[in-house]
């Protein structure tokens, strides 16, 4: 029975290059695509795939919590997370978030479609990098500072480090432009933060965003 997939990247390339691996031997067809978070909730709404393969990094909102989003309203649908980062605390939120698969990009190409597959049964998978004192470590990973933050607040600062104004987050997420800044004063008080820049280091450094450190 062949496996329907969406493939969330911001870049089309990758998007092709995982279309062109999963397709390959017949057994997945990829019924839709997405390049940034927000478009993935909404087309595997649309879509309903069996699979979401997501990079974590996205513009507008990220893997994390579109994982969140498309679990609520479609919680049939299994999410596979792409990412750069061999690193606990990202596989503990793609965890949390409910990711059942997460999948190194540096070992995409062998692992991606043992990934949708063990995805598609209900299976974990995770990357073979990812090594047994990883798995210790997660396995005592406490709620951090990202937690403290309700989802709307995340997808604020998201788009607040993305350079978005008070007004054009506003349109986004369909508020008023004071709600706005309540949370984005909230999230900041909750984090001990007082600038913009700390803003974005934190963000980079927790994978709330998609730019580049």
């Amino acid at each position: 029975m062949t496996i329907s997939v969406l493939i969330a990247d911001d870049h089309a390339v990758v998007r092709d290059g995982l279309k062109a691996l999963l397709e390959y031997n017949g057994s997945v067809q990829v019924i839709a695509e997405a390049a940034d978070g927000r478009e993935a909730v909404a087309k595997t709404a649309a879509y309903n795939p069996q699979v979401v393969v997501m990079d974590i990094a996205m513009p507008e909102l990220n893997g994390l919590e579109a994982a969140v989003q498309i679990r609520v309203q479609n919680p049939q649908v299994q999410v596979v997370m792409l990412s750069m980062y061999a690193n606990v605390e990202y596989i503990y939120r793609a965890l949390q978030a409910g990711a059942v698969g997460y999948v190194l990009k540096e070992s995409a190409g062998k692992e991606v479609l043992k990934a949708v597959e063990a995805a598609s049964r209900g299976k974990p998978y995770l990357s073979s990098k990812i090594t047994d004192s990883m798995m210790v470590n997660l396995s005592r990973m406490q709620t951090g500072p990202v937690e403290s933050l309700s989802s709307r607040e995340r997808e604020v600062l998201q788009l607040t480090v993305e350079g978005k104004t008070s007004l054009e987050i506003a349109a986004i997420l369909l508020l008023s432009p004071k709600t706005v800044e309540t949370y984005r004063s909230r999230l900041m008080k909750k984090l001990n933060l007082e600038s913009l820049p700390a803003l974005v280091k934190f963000a980079i450094l927790h994978g709330l965003t998609s730019l580049e450190d």
